[in-house]
This record gives C-alpha cells, sequence and structure tokens, in this order.
C-alpha cells in the first residue's frame, strides 16, 4: 500500500511537471500579461502545479477512505487536465503556426489535438486511473476507441459550436475565445469519459 502510495505521488507530480510545461505555451499564444514569462516565473508556475497536483492527491486519498470512487475520479481527473492542456498545446501550437482561429481550419485543428490527447490519455487510464494492467487488446481498444469518438463528437462539436456559431464576444480575442470553446468542451465531455472508460472500457 505504501508503496503504491509513493507511485501514486510519483506519477502526480509527473503529471503536475507536465501540466505546467504545457501551460506555457498557451499563456504566450494567448498573450497573457498577469505575469511576464521569464525562466523565474515559469519555474514558478510549474513548481506550483506540481504542489497542487500532489495536495489534491492527498485530499482524494483522505476523502477516498470513505468513498474509493472519489479517488479514482482524482486520478481521472489529474489525467484529464494533463490531456486538457496536451490537447490545448497542439491546438495552441496549430493556431501559432497557421496564424488560423476560426472556421473549418479550427475546426480539424481540434480535432487533431483532441485524438492525440485521447491516446495519451488510454495509457494513462488503463494503467494508472482505472490499473486493469495487462496489454493492449482489440476488443478493449476497440471499446476505448468506441467511447472516445462519442466523446470527441461531444468535444468537437461543443468547441466548434461555441467558436464558429457563437462567435468571440466584443472585448474577446478570436485566440482566447478558442481556447475558451475547448475548455467548455472539454469540462462537458468530461463525465462522459469517465462514465465510459470506467463501465465500459475499463471494468474490472
Amino acid at each position: 500500500m505504501i508503496e503504491e502510495r509513493k507511485k501514486d505521488y510519483l506519477l502526480v507530480s509527473i503529471i503536475g511537471f507536465l501540466f505546467g510545461l504545457l501551460l506555457l505555451p498557451i499563456l504566450k499564444n494567448i498573450n497573457f500579461q498577469v505575469i511576464t514569462l521569464n525562466f523565474i516565473n515559469a519555474l514558478i508556475i510549474i513548481i506550483t502545479f506540481i504542489i497542487l497536483a500532489n495536495i489534491a492527491l492527498k485530499i482524494a486519498f483522505i476523502i477516498g477512505r470513505r468513498a474509493p470512487v472519489i479517488l479514482q475520479f482524482a486520478k481521472f481527473a489529474a489525467v484529464g487536465g494533463l490531456n486538457t492542456l496536451l490537447d490545448l498545446g497542439i491546438l495552441n501550437l496549430l493556431i501559432f503556426l497557421s496564424g488560423i482561429a476560426i472556421g473549418y481550419w479550427y475546426s480539424g485543428f481540434k480535432a487533431v489535438s483532441f485524438i492525440i490527447a485521447s491516446i495519451n490519455g488510454y495509457f494513462w487510464n488503463k494503467y494508472w486511473t482505472f490499473g486493469v494492467g495487462g496489454s493492449v487488446n482489440t476488443k478493449e481498444f476497440a471499446e476505448f476507441f468506441t467511447v472516445s469518438v462519442i466523446g470527441f463528437g461531444i468535444n468537437v462539436g461543443i468547441a466548434s459550436f461555441l467558436v464558429n456559431i457563437v462567435g468571440s464576444p466584443a472585448g474577446i480575442a478570436g485566440n482566447l475565445w478558442a481556447n475558451i470553446g475547448a475548455l467548455a468542451a472539454t469540462a462537458i465531455s468530461l463525465i462522459w469519459n469517465f462514465i465510459g472508460y470506467k463501465f465500459i472500457v475499463f471494468k474490472k
């Protein structure tokens, strides 16, 4: 049990590190002006997320004594946070390289970033969140793919609706609104993904 908890804290620290690291180019792309993104501030951001990730896991361990699903959901949320930043990081990279933050290209960029983040999430959730272990098999991956396609539809559909149909409100830059749309889509699809992965894909 102690060794397992040490592993959990190590993995959540890696997630916190990657979360902070992936956040940096996103802040740069949306022209976040609250803090200057120099080396010291970047280091502070990364260390802060490592600490926060460990605190959140500690709280989840305490609550999880009475409701084990809370600990599992906390791990899922940590992986989801990493996937969100990976998703947004790739999205922002594509927006930065192309200069396009609206229209069909945006939907395509969002699709690419979502698919890459989902594949990353598969391995984290399989071996850490739900702990089913074993090798990747065709049936499990097919179930994962089915759940993810539905999640993909929810995620990309909501993001595209907010960005392309609703449009950026007055005073909000297009790059920022593109990220708000992506975050809103992720939040709504989070519940579907957890239920689908827990009860369909990674059920024990």
